[in-house]
């Protein structure tokens, strides 16, 4: 009896990692900016969209960026917010130019990104409490 090549020895779901990784789509990540008393750009959409795809990369599943950007005289902020599955990402900063305010905000994400990546790597959960270590006792 001659089996089909799926169903021998070499084919019986042995997926190498190399195989995994060209099946899987890269993640999506749409952008949403809100622009409070400034006027929009389309180089400064684009920037952020090239810093933002750094983080698309890291993530599993695709992601939903959301940009606010906010000028009062002087002062430039920006808050984004990175929604992937069940998991959020905050960060806000204050600069003298928009550019720098994209770039504080990358890095404050990537920051958070990296620890939860490493709790998730490495299976660290909170400690138990005084009350649920007494009760294991």
């Amino acid at each position: 009896m001659r089996y089909p090549a799926s169903t021998t020895a070499a084919g019986r779901g042995k997926v190498s990692r190399a195989q995994r990784a060209a099946r899987r789509r890269p993640s999506e990540m749409r952008l949403c900016f809100t622009f409070r008393h400034c006027e929009p750009t389309e180089a400064l959409k684009a920037f952020a969209e090239r810093k933002f795809a750094r983080i698309a990369k890291s993530l599993k599943r695709s992601c939903e960026v959301h940009l606010i950007f906010s000028v009062d005289k002087y002062r430039q902020s920006g808050e984004a917010t990175v929604k992937s599955g069940r998991f959020s990402f905050v960060a806000q900063t204050t600069d003298k130019d928009l550019y720098a305010v994209i770039d504080g905000l990358i890095d404050k994400v990537d920051r958070q990104l990296k620890d939860h990546l490493h709790r998730a790597e490495t299976g660290r959960t909170r400690a138990l409490s005084a009350a649920e270590a007494l009760a294991e006792a």
